[in-house]
C-alpha cells in the first residue's frame, strides 16, 4: 500500500515537498513507516530517530497500526532558544 505523509520544518526543507508517499506492505504499525521513511527517503534517517508521528492527528506510539486511510505526518524535533 502507499501511505502519503506530510512533512513539516526540517523534513520539508530537505526533501524540497510538502510531502512523500511511502511503500509499505498492508497492517503496518508506526515503526514499519518509520523504517520505510528511514530507507525510501535517506535524507530524513537522521531526523527520523527524534521525530513524532502523528497519525490522524494525534502523536502515537511505535506499535500504534496504521490504516490506509490514515493521514500521517513527521513532527522533526524542534530546537532553539
Amino acid at each position: 500500500m502507499k501511505l502519503t505523509v506530510k512533512l513539516f520544518a526540517v523534513a520539508r526543507q530537505r526533501i524540497g515537498k510538502s510531502a512523500i508517499e511511502v511503500e509499505l506492505p498492508e497492517a503496518v504499525t508506526v515503526a514499519n513507516v518509520r523504517t520505510a521513511i528511514i530507507e525510501q527517503f535517506p535524507p530524513l534517517a537522521d531526523i527520523m530517530r527524534h521525530a513524532r508521528i502523528a497519525v490522524d492527528s494525534e502523536y502515537e506510539a511505535d506499535a500504534t497500526f496504521v490504516g490506509i486511510r490514515s493521514e500521517l505526518a513527521i513532527i522533526p524535533p524542534v530546537s532553539g532558544g
